[in-house]
């Protein structure tokens, strides 16, 4: 069923653009007053095109529309989890003791003496770049 109605919908859009691309601009007959294409060659008349194509048009968009609706239902349906083939099964809790933390033989870091040092107070406060001379 929803291979049928990808296959609707795929056509409905291809035929759909096409009579899109085959209508013609509202500016279109403006051409025609200065030596453009007359209206007598057209396939379906003066106006007739118009209706036409645009009827069509009107048609497909509906048919897209719809088949747009009913995938997005019919996708919203299969997209609910399945039961898995590992739900069923009962899987015994594995208990385990984990010793506690031992005393360890490595030493813990200590600041050094340096670094507990107060800054000294003859630093300038802003380091000049070097003078460079060529």
């Amino acid at each position: 069923m929803i291979q049928a109605l990808i296959i609707i919908h795929m056509v409905a859009a291809i035929a759909m653009v096409t009579c899109i691309l085959l209508q013609q601009g509202r500016g279109a007959t403006a051409g025609a007053g200065f030596g453009g294409s007359s209206a007598s060659g057209t396939v379906f008349g003066a106006k007739g095109s118009a209706n036409f194509l645009s009827r069509t048009t009107a048609i497909l968009a509906t048919t897209f529309f719809a088949t747009s609706l009913a995938l997005s239902v019919m996708g919203g349906r299969s997209a609910q989890p399945e039961k898995d083939l590992l739900d069923d099964v009962d899987v015994p809790a594995i208990e385990q003791d984990i010793p506690a933390a031992q005393e360890s033989d490595v030493p813990t870091a200590t600041i050094p003496d340096a670094a507990q040092q107060a800054i000294p107070e003859d630093l300038p406060e802003q380091v000049q770049p070097p003078v460079t001379t060529e």
